[in-house]
């Protein structure tokens, strides 16, 4: 099969995505077993087959891959379905280490109400055939699109966390890792377990964001350590949660906003938001609470000053 490059510049209000040979070390392969088009119709998605390996119904990735091959198919938001293979990387020694990211990623079977904005511009799907010790082969089906609103799904569940950018970095430079934010403020904050428990596992850490008031400006904060997160995420996870309820205007008059991220040892971090001034000011994008007086006090005197 003849080798295949491509270059998408597409100008987007806020982003911009770029494949071509040149930003990688070595050019990308296409392979055989990549398909030559993109079956489905929306941002990722979409595999050719749901994987056979045990526990694809509990993680995106379950087990330990030995390969992650990575199929791109660049387009354009405005005109989703039927993208063209552009090329394919496989990565070896980092394969593990992406089934493990991957794998943290909170999952489920249904539907979950997110809201997305509405920029037209650059779109890449993307295809991940993990092959494991014997032979065996899973799909993943994800991309990378201007807006984020992307779903990532194995066959069997999917996931609304993105890592569109990271997944393009690897498509580029043959290796894995996780693409973050500068500001530990802006980062995404989603785990296994949060549909659960408001602050699932033991995290060891809290960084406590107060919203910026002006545009441009970065959000104070304050770091604690484990005995700080600890009492506190046993307080969230005490509440009466509930499911997740998208904040109006109706219900909320937000007098101030804080972020609070939950770090671990191993793993991504926990983004708990409270709303001062909401009915249910407590989110974690997956759950959401009442916040009463005592829990505002509290979260106040650990914030940085407005």
């Amino acid at each position: 099969m003849n080798l295949r490059h491509v270059a998408v510049v597409v100008t987007a209000i806020c982003a911009a995505t770029v494949l071509t040979s040149s930003s990688a070390n070595s050019p990308p392969t296409v392979l055989a077993s990549c398909p030559q088009q993109w079956g489905g119709r929306h941002a990722g998605g979409w595999v050719p087959a749901a994987g056979q390996i045990d526990g694809v119904g509990d993680y995106l990735v379950p087990g330990r891959p030995v390969t992650a091959m990575i199929c791109a198919y660049p387009g354009d938001n405005t005109r989703k379905g039927g993208e063209r293979l552009a090329g394919s990387r496989t990565l070896t020694g980092d394969a593990g280490a992406m089934a493990r990211d991957l794998g943290y990623l909170p999952v489920g079977t249904e539907e979950r109400e997110v809201m997305c904005t509405l920029m037209g511009g650059p779109m890449t799907n993307y295809l991940i055939r993990f092959a494991y010790p014997g032979g065996g082969g899973l799909w993943v089906g994800s991309a990378e699109e201007v807006n984020g609103c992307v779903r990532t799904t194995n066959g069997t569940v999917q996931s609304h966390s993105y890592v569109g950018r990271s997944l393009t970095a690897a498509y580029r430079t043959g290796t894995w890792r996780l693409v973050h934010p500068d500001d530990p403020c802006q980062m995404p904050g989603e785990r296994r377990g949060q549909d659960g428990r408001m602050v699932p596992d033991e995290p060891i850490s809290v960084l406590v964001c107060r919203r910026a008031t002006r545009a441009g400006e970065r959000d104070p904060r304050r770091e604690h350590d484990r005995r700080t997160a600890g009492p506190l995420a046993e307080t969230l996870n005490a509440l009466d949660a509930g499911g997740k309820e998208i904040l109006n205007e109706i219900s909320c008059d937000p007098a101030d906003w804080f972020d609070l991220l939950f770090g671990y040892a191993e793993g991504p971090p926990v983004r708990v938001s409270i709303v001062v001034g909401c009915d249910r000011g407590i989110d974690n994008g997956f759950l959401n609470a009442a916040l009463d007086d005592a829990l505002r006090d509290q979260i106040i005197r650990l914030a940085p000053p407005g």
